[in-house]
Formats: C-alpha cells, sequence, structure tokens
C-alpha cells in the first residue's frame, strides 16, 4: 500500500477508535463541529498569511482530521460514507475538466473557469453565484461574487475603467457623508469597497490578504506604541495625537 494511502488510513481508524472510546469524541455532532471548523479554517488562511509552512502543514492535518469526522457522523447516520465523499468529488472534478478527462480544448485557465461555471448551469444550477456562501465574510464574498460574474462576461475591459469606477463611487459617498443620513452613506460606502475590491482583482492583488497584511501591521505598530508609551512613564490615552503620531512614525520609520 502506498504511503499516503498508509497514513490517511491510519486516521481514518484513529478516528473511529475516538468515536467509539473518547467522551469528548463521542458527544460531537455536526452543529457542534461546525464553529470549530471555522475556526480552523482561519487558523489555515493565518498560516498561509504568514507563510508559516510548517503551520500550514499542521492545520491541514487539523482540517483533514474534521472532513473524516463529519464522515464518520454521516455514516452512523446512513446519511453518506467517506468513500461517498471522496468518489462525490473525483466524479466532480472529473465532469468539470472535460479539457482532461475529454476532448474539449482550453487556451488558458479563464477558459477553464467559464467552462466550469457552463457545466454548473447545464447540471441545473440557476445562477453562477449560487455558489457562494452566504456566511462568507463580506470582502471575501465580494471577491467571489466578482470572479463568478466574470466568468458570464460581465467585467470591464480594463483597469483604467475600473479605477473610473472607483472614483465615481467615491464622489457618489462624498456627497451622500454632506446629507448626514447613516443609512445612504453606509449604502455608497459599500459601494466604494465593493468598486476597490475590484480594482484589486484588476491589479492581480488578493484583497482579503492585503486588508489582513495591513491589519496585522497596524497591531504590530500600535502596540510598539503602547511599550514605547510605557518605556516614557505614560500611557496612550494620556498622551496627545500630536505625541501618538511622533511615536508612530518613528515606528515606522524603523521598519524602514
Amino acid at each position: 500500500m502506498e504511503p499516503v494511502a498508509t497514513a490517511f488510513l491510519r486516521l481514518v481508524k484513529i478516528m473511529d477508535e475516538l468515536r467509539e472510546k473518547c467522551p469528548w469524541d463521542k458527544k460531537q455532532t455536526l452543529e457542534t463541529l461546525r464553529h470549530l471548523t471555522i475556526e480552523e479554517t482561519y487558523e489555515l488562511a493565518d498560516a498561509i498569511t504568514e507563510n508559516d509552512l510548517p503551520g500550514l502543514r499542521e492545520e491541514l492535518g487539523d482540517l483533514l482530521l474534521h472532513i473524516i469526522f463529519y464522515a464518520k457522523i454521516g455514516t452512523e447516520k446512513n446519511a453518506f460514507t467517506l468513500e461517498e465523499v471522496i468518489n462525490g468529488v473525483c466524479e466532480k472534478l472529473i465532469v468539470r475538466h472535460p479539457h482532461i478527462y475529454g476532448d474539449v480544448k482550453v487556451q488558458d485557465e479563464e477558459e477553464v473557469k467559464q467552462n466550469w461555471e457552463k457545466i454548473k448551469l447545464a447540471q441545473g444550477k440557476k445562477s453562477v453565484l449560487g455558489g457562494v456562501p452566504k456566511s462568507l465574510p463580506a470582502l471575501v464574498k465580494a471577491i467571489r461574487l466578482q470572479e463568478k460574474s466574470k466568468q458570464v462576461g460581465f467585467e470591464w475591459d480594463n483597469t483604467a475603467d475600473v479605477w473610473k469606477k472607483v472614483e465615481e463611487e467615491m464622489d457618489e459617498l462624498r456627497e451622500a457623508a454632506k446629507t448626514g443620513q447613516a443609512d445612504k452613506i453606509e449604502d455608497e460606502m459599500g459601494d466604494v469597497l465593493f468598486s476597490l475590491v475590484n480594482f484589486a482583482r484588476f491589479l492581480k492583488v488578493d484583497a482579503e490578504n492585503a486588508l489582513e497584511r495591513t491589519n496585522k501591521k497596524f497591531m504590530n505598530r500600535f502596540t510598539q506604541m503602547e511599550t514605547a508609551a510605557r518605556s516614557q512613564g505614560t500611557f496612550l490615552h494620556d498622551m496627545t495625537l500630536a505625541q501618538m503620531d511622533t511615536l508612530w512614525n518613528t515606528i515606522k520609520m524603523k521598519e524602514k
């Protein structure tokens, strides 16, 4: 037996044993595992963002365990088996890659994605946007909505046009801000963010990852400000904005 298959079956066997003998594992349900799986997925995302390959290996293992756990519960409910889960995704991949397992010719990855959406529609999917989870964080959802609508040609022609749209939306936000109407301001703010996500795509930048990098950068600089303030015998809340700005710029310069 291949090493990968041996390792996989070892994990399946351990899951069977834990489900039978461990009080905690015996108690788990699809519902109780859900939030844990979401947490594991975010931990995986953190490892990718930080380029932490050892961490990535560990988080992939944790996520694989969850998949096997769900399949175990599915088997207990006589709903589906692990074998059906695996074969199901294998069949899906074969059907949706006719350029590999059939005689369809494609020029590039964009044609692959376009064919993917066409096949899903032919299989009964009512909308190309139907596969976007409702519970996705808003920024990630915006990226996925734009990527999917692109597959049917709903896309700007060039980066310059996208930037014009960003500027247009920012003008509308400024006008909305003058009205003081919270609902209108929120609506226009959403349009600005959505257009910026689109601009990021045209620049081939992952907007979610870009924002998370800035979040981490802000957290690092801010905590350094707190440390610097304490070293001066004070706290940030006792400092003026100008004093804090000086600390911020000093930390920023050190990074360069």
